[in-house]
């Protein structure tokens, strides 16, 4: 047999325990297991050997490949092991880490969080609904007349994608979150409330106080014998664990078509107590949210039986209970992704 096996197991070990850098090291293995290297020359040889010394030429071949392999395998973790030690890449413990940074929700969304949470504690449940609406559910339903300018063109933003199910009317974004509650009355039969947090949309020109996308919170109770003052203990719970027990409220009359009677709701400035100061314009009051009793044409859009049920209704401008909240005084900071202004809240 051409090959003495053990001899040159011996001379690879020798080779390979004599190796001191990984360089040398990565050439024996070339030396030895390469494409041209010992361990092919011998498996190519195998055809022109005969039928005796195949077997045992084969199997030599494959032991020596084994323990070349093997060798190789020790002395590598070795020297990366003596490299890694060395003081090149020695660690100081004694250094101070470095922290990874970690993110937090965005204030509105906390904002969200707190709103919803509070509602969820006086038997509120958390719904939410497409942005893309009907005319229906955005303004019929609502009792917002057809001349109405909040249905003009300038005031909402109108799709050509034509509703499948009103021929000539077109699709829009939502105005307001209030389409969310005639799904819900269409779909689930009273007691129920349900509070709706969400985006909606207007053309509005922007400014320090407006902008074409914001967020709004709803809130709905509908049952039998629901009075405006389950509506005003409602609001008044919300309003002192949001701002403090010390919280004041005032409820003004105002107009929603969808509610009827239907209040604007004010609390005393958190910041003076009610005195007058820079936030609340000297007049002691911040204005936070409209509400009122669900009209009986809103019940009758949805199909309810008449005068069956009564409701509440409420809404709120997230972007505006975070500026009176934090004192905030314009809202495309909210929107402009400074990490400044972020990382305070």
């Amino acid at each position: 047999m051409r090959w003495d096996f053990e001899k040159l197991t011996a001379e690879a070990g020798q080779e390979i325990a004599a190796c001191s850098d990984l360089k040398t090291l990565e050439a024996l293995r070339v030396k030895f297991l390469g494409r041209k290297g010992l361990l092919t020359e011998i498996y190519a040889s195998l055809p022109t050997l005969s039928a005796e010394e195949k077997p045992l030429v084969g199997k030599g071949a494959n032991e020596l490949r084994n323990k070349v392999t093997q060798l190789l395998e020790e002395k590598k973790n070795i020297l990366e092991s003596s490299s890694s030690s060395g003081p090149a890449h020695s660690i100081d413990v004694s250094l101070p880490g470095v922290a990874p940074l970690v993110g937090h929700a965005h204030i509105l969304s906390q904002i969200v969080e707190e709103i919803c949470g509070a509602f969820e504690h006086l038997g509120f449940v958390v719904q939410d609904g497409p942005e893309i609406e009907t005319e229906f559910n955005n303004f019929t339903a609502l009792n917002i007349p057809a001349d109405h300018p909040s249905r003009d063109s300038f005031d909402t933003f109108y799709l050509e994608t034509p509703d499948p199910d009103q021929k000539g009317r077109n699709l829009l974004l939502r105005s307001q979150t209030s389409p969310v509650q005639i799904r819900l009355m269409k779909q689930f039969k009273p007691p129920f409330a349900v509070i709706v947090p969400g985006k909606v949309y207007r053309p509005d020109a922007v400014d320090a106080s407006h902008s074409f996308v914001f967020h709004q919170i709803e809130g709905l109770l509908v049952d039998e014998d629901i009075k405006f003052s389950d509506l005003k203990g409602l609001l008044t719970a919300f309003c002192q664990r949001l701002f403090g027990d010390k919280t004041r409220m005032r409820f003004r009359p105002h107009y929603f078509p969808f509610t009827e009677p239907s209040a604007e709701v004010d609390i005393s400035c958190y910041i003076c107590d009610g005195k007058g100061c820079s936030v609340c314009g000297k007049k002691g009051w911040l204005e936070i949210m409209g509400c009122g009793m669900v009209n009986p044409k809103v019940f009758e859009a949805v199909g309810y039986p008449k005068g069956k049920y009564t409701g509440l209704a409420f809404g709120m401008g997230v972007e505006r209970m975070a500026m009176l909240k934090y004192g905030i005084n314009d809202i495309r900071i909210f929107s402009e992704n400074d990490v400044r202004f972020l990382k305070q809240f």
